[in-house]
């Protein structure tokens, strides 16, 4: 009984700082657009991250 002292106050404190947690990402606009960012996934071209380099254009032209 008396560890319910101590375990329901952090329970609620626990709590306040999950509402204030969801509360803010909802003000922030987190849970506007949930359908963008899978879409974008799968119509994202398939280029190369790195370009090609070519190393004989990278030296400098003789004199």
């Amino acid at each position: 009984m008396e560890a319910l002292f101590m375990l329901i106050p952090i329970a609620v404190g626990v709590m306040i700082v999950v509402v204030i947690a969801f509360v803010y990402t909802v003000r922030s606009g987190q849970y506007d657009d949930l359908e963008g960012p899978a879409w974008r996934i799968l119509m994202d071209d398939d280029d190369p991250l790195v370009p090609h380099r070519h190393p004989k254009a990278d030296r400098p032209p003789k004199e």
